[in-house]
């Protein structure tokens, strides 16, 4: 019996190391920081306007699922892109965030996200914004309220607050930082569990 669990040792120790060498700096993350949160967070910034970041959707819902009672996931919406004016992509962030504010993030992001990449219709302004959160059944007059509010403008702040914080970082979307430390690199042969896997791992890094 005692040979057998010393067989077992010395079996288990490569498959640890193996654990400990999948994910290498330079190759699947960057280190941007010399410090990490006090608490472990994944960082999603996004943009609507981003095809990826659509197609990346249901690896993100997949992601949160593993993070749960372990890491905060938070999406920020970026205002960078080249596809509309700062004040229109801030129209969007706003609109992200009115749905957080409702419980109700996930239904609207998909609207907007359908919108423009299932239905191939065009945003210009914030009238066609108002539209989509009447079709997803929150009240016009509602959205006015609170896309004007003290509350929603303050969360738009923190949110262009985090996207200055680590724009020197960022090159493309979507792009993901963990711990405020590392970010993450997805490469070509990646599948898709092996990229949710990576993050979840780095948020165990300090």
């Amino acid at each position: 019996m005692k040979k057998l669990l010393t067989i077992l040792l010395f079996a288990l120790i490569p498959l640890q190391a193996c654990s400990q060498e999948m994910y290498k700096e330079g190759t699947h993350y960057e280190v941007i920081s010399d410090t990490v949160t006090a608490d472990p967070e994944v960082i999603e910034f996004f943009s609507f306007w981003c095809n990826h970041c659509y197609n990346f959707e249901p690896l993100v819902v997949s992601m949160k699922k593993k993070l749960e009672g372990k890491a905060e996931f938070k999406k920020v919406h970026v205002n960078f892109m080249g596809f509309a004016s700062k004040e229109l992509q801030d129209t969007l962030s706003k609109a992200m965030l009115i749905g957080r504010h409702k419980k109700s993030e996930a239904v609207i992001n998909g609207a907007i996200f359908q919108y423009l990449h299932k239905t191939r219709a065009r945003i210009t302004n914030e009238n066609d914004v108002r539209n989509i959160f009447i079709a997803a059944g929150v009240d016009g007059s509602e959205y006015d309220k609170l896309s004007k509010s003290f509350g929603i403008n303050s969360m738009l702040r923190k949110n262009n607050d985090t996207i200055n914080q680590y724009r020197g970082s960022m090159n493309a979307v979507p792009t993901f930082i963990v711990n405020g430390k590392y970010k993450a690199t997805f490469t070509r042969n990646m599948t898709p569990d092996e990229m949710i896997d990576l993050v979840v791992w780095l948020t165990k890094l300090k």
